[in-house]
């Protein structure tokens, strides 16, 4: 049978009889009444008991917002955004309205906004870039949160400049990581599809870099085994829902005296590839046209797919397209029109979507 431990205060109160007896008899049964030492001893116990309350809300910044009472008697919609552009749209909108009583947590240096967008609840946060640290602030959303599911918009690169220019906005049915390579020995019999000597100039022919094969990633579930995967598929009744809202969207043209030169326009049903780096290479680009049909790239999209399919929660992605792959680079007025134009989109399908309600409501 386990035994219970002594808290903190009791100990000292024992530790005081035991060492101390002749002067607790005589101090106690002068001044004080057994009423008055049992009232010590009760206030003695809150007082223990307020302040394990008081670690315990330090460890768990999270506890008051979303246990007290049942103060959040809702589910929250997660927004993820990458870069200080994608904030600055988010902000310039003034659609964002914080939380007056909770307005944001800190969590490993990074901060949890709470508020609503155009009145529906979110949370929103700020990942910063690569995989590895938008997987950690979407893992990190689900498990501190009561998060429904989540929205990603962020910027990428058009791999395709016919189907995709700058101040679009994709809406892909599928991701993958692109970026994960077995790299094959020079002259191994089983070559990868990445072909180096294929790229050699002025002519094509060997390449001492071989081959490179791109691999399948490990995706884990709270319900079935983990699997290898390659396509990280939409959930397919957000990726739905976003091409009934989005069909007619007008998105943003011009910004601070800079104008794209065509109408942007929301592309739904391309697949989009994520690495760890920025491709402006056309050659590569055309690579993963034709090898995996893709149409654009960034370095966050599969990793937002691949944590909420993990944690079996709904998510959709919206991309701005902020440049082409091997075309001019883009200023800062079309980057922010990109960012923009994906915030857009993202806000008109969260005011699309009923919020769930808490069971203790």
């Amino acid at each position: 049978m386990r035994s219970t431990p002594i808290p903190s205060f009791h100990k000292a109160v024992l530790h005081f009889f035991k060492y101390y007896p002749s002067a607790c008899s005589i101090h106690f049964k002068k001044t004080m009444s057994r009423i008055n030492l049992a009232a010590l001893l009760v206030l003695g116990l809150l007082l223990v008991t307020a302040k394990q309350s008081t670690q315990m809300s330090l460890r768990n910044p999270t506890a008051e917002i979303e246990t007290s009472n049942c103060k959040v008697a809702f589910l929250r919609l997660g927004l993820v955004l990458t870069s200080d552009n994608n904030e600055k749209a988010l902000m310039d909108s003034g659609l964002f309205e914080p939380d007056s009583e909770n307005p944001h947590v800190d969590i490993a240096g990074r901060r949890f906004h709470v508020g609503t967008l155009n009145k529906t609840p979110i949370m929103y946060v700020k990942s910063g870039t690569h995989s590895v640290n938008v997987a950690t602030a979407v893992q990190t959303l689900l498990l501190k949160f009561h998060i429904s599911g989540i929205i990603f918009f962020g910027s990428s690169g058009s791999l395709d400049k016919d189907m995709l220019m700058p101040g679009d906005v994709a809406v892909p049915k599928a991701v993958a990581f692109t970026g994960v390579w077995e790299w094959k020995k020079f002259r191994s019999d089983n070559k990868g599809k990445l072909v180096f000597g294929d790229f050699n100039y002025p002519e094509n022919g060997e390449n001492l870099l071989g081959t490179a094969e791109h691999q399948k990633i490990d995706l884990f579930s709270t319900s079935e085994e983990s699997k290898e995967v390659f396509w990280l598929p939409i959930s397919s009744s957000w990726y739905e829902a976003a091409t009934e809202e989005l069909k007619d969207l007008e998105l943003k043209k011009c910004h601070s005296g800079t104008c794209l030169p065509g109408t942007p326009k929301v592309v739904f049903g391309s697949k989009a590839s994520t690495s760890d780096f920025y491709v402006k290479n056309k050659a590569y680009g055309d690579f993963l046209v034709e090898k995996f049909n893709a149409s654009t790239a960034d370095s966050a999209s599969a990793s937002v797919a691949l944590t909420s399919l993990s944690n079996e929660k709904l998510f959709v992605v919206f991309q701005g397209v902020s440049n082409v792959a091997g075309g001019k680079s883009s200023n800062s007025g079309i980057k922010y029109i990109a960012s923009y134009n994906a915030f857009l989109a993202a806000t008109k399908f969260i005011n699309s979507i009923p919020t769930p309600r808490l069971a203790c409501e």
